[in-house]
């Protein structure tokens, strides 16, 4: 059962992903050959208009495929695409319009899980503010000399990034996977006191901790006419963890806490045994990294191609097709290699 719910997930995401683009380009008249459910041979097809439906044989994501949107692609002679209907003939403007809309797609759907879940609840607690509660028995903290009611102000790594966190989800986020000493400025009794710790290792929690406990939030009353606020407010925070996380990666700190496919699909099963609202939360939180992923400046992402139709639209002129394939084919190595690494992350951790 795990397996459907896994494929639901990815399809879910990535169609609805796939289908913003499609409602743009539509939109704005650019002529679209095929929309597809999945991948690989064709199983059924319906020819709209003047798009082909299509559901293909592995339930695995789906595509939209644009005129214009590759050299060649209009190059079939059984389709005439009208003059001006390519997505290379359209302004710059809209081309980055069918660009985002993608990911706007994505975080629509996030927003609108984030917001009914809350509902459901019929609450949202607020992020703790970073103060000590509690301070756990012969934890590194206990021997660093934190205690209750500490502030913290500043977080700082050996490599000298640092963070000063508001909450404790930011303080979370800086610090996930990290092993190495932390030098923590804390507030007590007006005074500013520098505390250095080692986070130690906890096979319970597969996480390095230092042994601090936060308070719990305010526990905010939902109801149909704020949970859209709060449903934005829950995805403001995750998003905020996720940049934390990636900015985190450019120091090289967190790798040891990234999933690939191995890592979603355990989640899969985790969530979706806990019932069919934590299922739609992981759906959420997957669609609103997804479309964060995607506006990453890289050349196969929609933020890469965003970055060269504004470049190209500055210059004047085309990036050379060489140049361009060149880019788009180191990019394709990068994150295969990426993903190869995760997965392996995942079947290490799948095996202790």
């Amino acid at each position: 059962m795990t397996i459907i719910y896994f494929l639901i997930l990815l399809s879910m995401i990535i169609v609805i992903h796939e289908a913003g683009h499609l409602l743009a380009a539509k939109k704005f008249g650019v002529y679209c050959y095929e929309f597809a459910f999945g991948m690989g041979p064709l199983i059924w097809q319906k020819k709209g208009k003047e798009t082909k439906y299509s559901i293909r044989a592995i339930p695995i994501g789906g595509y939209v495929s644009m005129a214009g949107e590759q050299d060649g692609d209009d190059l079939n002679p059984d389709v005439q695409v009208p003059a001006g209907r390519r997505l290379t003939d359209k302004p710059w403007w809209q081309k980055i319009i069918i660009m985002l809309a993608g990911v706007t797609m994505n975080f629509l759907l996030a927003w609108v899980i984030f917001s009914l879940s809350m509902l459901a609840v019929g609450g949202w607690r607020a992020p703790a503010k970073a103060v000590v509660n509690e301070v756990v028995a012969g934890s590194p903290a206990e021997a660093a000399g934190f205690m209750p009611g500490d502030r913290i102000v500043r977080v700082t790594k050996e490599d000298g990034s640092s963070i000063e966190p508001d909450t404790y989800v930011d303080m979370q986020a800086f610090s996930a996977g990290y092993s190495g000493v932390e030098t923590y400025i804390v507030e007590r009794d007006g005074e500013q006191i520098e505390l250095e710790v080692t986070p130690r290792y906890s096979e319970e929690d597969d996480a390095y901790l230092i042994g601090i406990v936060g308070t719990s939030g305010e526990l905010v009353p939902v109801t149909l006419l704020n949970c859209w606020y709060y449903g934005a407010a829950e995805m403001g925070m995750i998003a905020k963890l996720l940049f934390t996380t990636l900015a985190g990666l450019l120091h090289g700190h967190g790798l040891s806490n990234l999933s690939g496919p191995v890592g979603i699909y355990q989640a899969t099963e985790t969530y979706a045994a806990m019932g069919f609202m934590s299922f739609m939360l992981l759906v959420a939180q997957l669609s609103l990294n997804v479309g964060i992923f995607n506006l990453l400046p890289l050349p196969v992402l929609d933020g890469g191609q965003i970055v060269i139709t504004l470049a190209e639209t500055i210059v004047g002129r085309k990036l050379n097709d060489r140049i361009k394939t060149g880019l788009m084919l180191a990019c394709w190595v990068v994150l295969i290699g990426f993903m190869l690494f995760v997965t392996w992350q995942d079947i290490a951790r799948l095996f202790g």
